[in-house]
C-alpha cells in the first residue's frame, strides 16, 4: 500500500461526509432575487459610466466621515484600525527597497477617483455597506480626495467632475495584455 492510498481514502471520506451533511441540512440560504442581484451590480468605469446623479463637497464629506468612517479609519484617514486612507505620497517607489514599505492610500496608490467612489458605495461603512446616499458618497469621496491634496476644499464632486480628477498614481499602472 502506498502513502497515497490512505490520503485518497481520507479525501473520499471527507467528500462523502460533506455530501451527507448537505443532505441533512436543507433550506440553507435562498436563491437571490433579480432585485437583490441588481443591488450588488455596482459598476463604475474610470470615465464615469455608472455614476448616479448627486454631488458633494469636502466640507459635506467631512461631516459624513466623522459620523460614519472615523471610528475605523482615524482622523483624516490616518490612525484607525482599518486601512489608512491618506498620506503616503511618493512611497510607491519604495517597492524596490527591501528596507521600506509602500504606504498604499487613496492619494498614493489608487489610479482613478471613480474607483474610490465605487468601493465606498459597494463596501462602506463596514457594518452597513451600501447605506450611503449618492450625495453622501460624492461628499465623502470629495473629502478623502481633499485630505490627500488631490482636489481643493471648495471643489464639488459629481458624475461629471469625479472622472476628471487626475489621481497621482494613475500612470503607475500598466495594462496587462491578455491572450483571448
Amino acid at each position: 500500500m502506498s502513502m497515497r492510498d490512505p490520503l485518497l481514502a481520507v479525501a473520499a471520506l471527507v467528500l462523502v461526509s460533506n455530501a451527507a451533511l448537505a443532505a441533512e441540512t436543507p433550506n440553507l440560504g435562498k436563491v437571490a432575487t433579480p432585485e437583490e442581484i441588481a443591488s450588488y451590480d455596482i459598476t463604475v468605469d474610470p470615465n464615469g459610466d455608472g455614476l448616479p446623479p448627486g454631488s458633494g463637497t469636502p466640507k459635506q464629506g467631512e461631516a459624513v466621515y466623522l459620523t460614519k468612517c472615523v471610528a475605523c479609519h482615524g482622523e483624516k484617514g490616518v490612525g484607525g484600525q482599518a486601512d489608512r486612507l491618506s498620506g503616503g505620497q511618493g512611497t510607491i517607489a519604495y517597492a524596490k527597497d527591501i528596507e521600506k514599505r509602500p504606504i498604499k492610500t487613496i492619494g498614493s496608490y489608487w489610479p482613478y477617483a471613480t474607483s474610490v467612489y465605487a468601493y465606498i458605495w459597494r463596501a462602506m461603512p463596514f457594518m452597513e455597506p451600501k447605506s450611503l446616499t449618492p450625495d453622501e458618497l460624492y461628499a465623502v469621496t470629495a473629502y478623502l480626495l481633499q485630505v490627500n491634496g488631490i482636489i481643493g476644499e471648495n471643489d464639488t464632486m459629481d458624475a461629471k467632475t469625479l472622472p476628471q480628477v487626475k489621481m497621482p498614481n494613475r500612470d503607475g499602472f500598466y495594462p496587462f495584455a491578455r491572450k483571448e
